[in-house]
């Protein structure tokens, strides 16, 4: 809960998290490692720019079976045909993704966590996009900081 000012109380609706929501987060991470393991990089990875073709029903029912994501908004995409993408561009798509779920899903840690956890399993070079990452991150807190 937080103040609104002038006597008001706002609360912060905290993210689901739970095994429908942990499998979803682990589809996210495969399905982002199987994108870069295909040279692309998204450019403007977000949780809005991924949606959910067998969502739950919303009276609270559990998720039936696998979770089948489809990445949307391309418009950002690159592509590096025979070089390749970088390990940098790989992993400012994996940092959007960090701070979109900070950002619009409080609470989201363990998702995100697992989203990591399951990129980190299927990418072909996670390791070096996850040196890469530490940089970004590094960067982006700087930025923070000083402008």
């Amino acid at each position: 809960t937080g103040s609104g000012g002038k006597g008001k109380t706002t609360k912060t609706k905290m993210t689901r998290v739970d095994g429908d929501a942990m499998r979803v987060a682990k589809e996210i991470g495969l399905l982002v490692a199987d994108m870069h393991n295909s040279n692309i990089v998204h450019g403007d990875l977000t949780t809005s720019n991924i949606m959910m073709r067998n969502p739950p029903s919303l009276d609270g029912a559990v998720l039936d079976g696998t979770p089948r994501l489809v990445l949307i908004d391309f418009g950002l995409a690159g592509t590096a045909g025979n070089k390749g993408v970088s390990h940098e561009e790989r992993a400012v798509d994996l940092y959007v993704l960090e701070r979109a779920f900070e950002a619009t899903h409080p609470g989201s840690k363990a998702l995100v966590e697992e989203a990591l956890r399951a990129y980190k399993g299927r990418c072909k070079t996670s390791d070096s996009v996850f040196q890469r990452l530490a940089q970004v991150r590094m960067r982006g807190r700087k930025r923070e900081c000083f402008g």
